[in-house]
């Protein structure tokens, strides 16, 4: 019988992963296609896109490193609260591991005597993952990771609608980059809820829609500004 595969253990860089290439994405393709619109030369328009790129780029890491410390720190005096309270109280938090198990159904007695084995094998480690929901005293947030993998796919996927403003002929360039950066949403959707075991259909749908939406409100903003420039 095979065994069952999950994909959660991914979700954490996943998640940044995905939203760095989307934001990059995005971002940069309706930057370039405002700014078209609004009648740039070609030189500007790939100044523009390009300090766009950087700057999204960094601050996608540091938005990342940022919120994701933020939530380690969380973890970690969580972790020590539960050791604190282990030290001072640990009769009082056998019966509370051992009444979190009877509400997800194990009978009282049962429960008392998982409980224990439980805290006599890691009862740190028993009560990060029953009350706090955490898997291994580590934490699951790690900050360099969310924002290495944040910036690289942001870089990566605004990468993609610069280098299809620098291609395009100037009369085609905003069609040319939106065309570009709606199939490179299509690859980031099929290819994020390949990596995390999720259907393609929704996930495909999300990112292109969202993305065609941002990409024609700017391109009318820059219509508009074009107009009146």
């Amino acid at each position: 019988m095979p065994k069952e595969g999950h994909f959660i253990n991914r979700s954490n860089w996943l998640r940044a992963a995905v939203l760095g290439a989307n934001d990059g994405i995005v971002s940069s393709a309706s930057l370039l296609v405002g700014v078209s619109a609004a009648g740039m030369t070609q030189g500007n328009v790939l100044l523009t896109g390009l300090a766009g790129l950087t700057a999204g780029a960094l601050s996608m890491a540091a938005g990342e490193y940022v919120s994701v410390s933020a939530q380690a720190d969380v973890e970690k005096a969580d972790l020590e609260r539960e050791r604190v309270a282990l030290i001072e109280d640990p009769d009082y938090e056998l019966s509370e591991l051992a009444e979190g198990l009877e509400n997800r159904g194990v009978q009282s007695d049962l429960a008392l005597e998982v409980a224990t084995q439980m805290t006599d094998h890691d009862a740190l480690g028993a009560h990060a993952r029953e009350e706090l929901g955490m898997f291994g005293l580590a934490g699951q947030a790690d900050p360099l990771q969310a924002a290495g993998a944040s910036a690289l796919a942001f870089a990566l996927g605004g990468g993609l609608p610069l280098f299809a403003a620098v291609l395009a002929h100037a009369g085609l360039r905003g069609v040319t980059i939106a065309l570009v950066a709606l199939l490179a949403l299509i690859l980031l959707g099929a290819g994020g809820a390949q990596l995390g075991g999720a259907p393609k259909r929704p996930a495909i749908g999300r990112v292109v829609v969202w993305g065609g939406l941002a990409m024609a409100v700017t391109a009318g903003v820059g219509h508009l500004f074009g107009a009146i420039g």
